[in-house]
């Protein structure tokens, strides 16, 4: 049986994360914040963020931009909105 969370992003509760996936204080709150559907989410608009701006997950200025954006995504503002991202279809 899934661990439920109150997840924070969907507003519902959901089923939670099988194990963390981020490390530290913000992956603990995410474990136990975040549904696994809220989390693909999150990896899809990490996808699009990467691509868009060229992201390097070696490079320590984009590892910490990315980290802020996902603290936004799930308990801050929301996404941020990709400046050329133009929608496919």
């Amino acid at each position: 049986m899934s661990r439920m969370v109150n997840c924070v992003l969907l507003k519902k509760e959901a089923p939670g994360l099988e194990r963390m996936t981020y490390p530290g204080d913000l992956g603990k709150r995410i474990f136990e914040n975040v549904s696994q559907e809220a989390w693909t989410q999150w990896v899809g608009h990490q996808t699009i963020l990467m691509n868009e701006y060229r992201l390097s997950p070696i490079n320590p200025k984009d590892r910490k931009f990315l980290e802020e954006e996902m603290e936004k995504f799930f308990f801050g503002d929301g996404p941020s909105e990709v400046d050329n991202l133009v929608p496919q279809g």
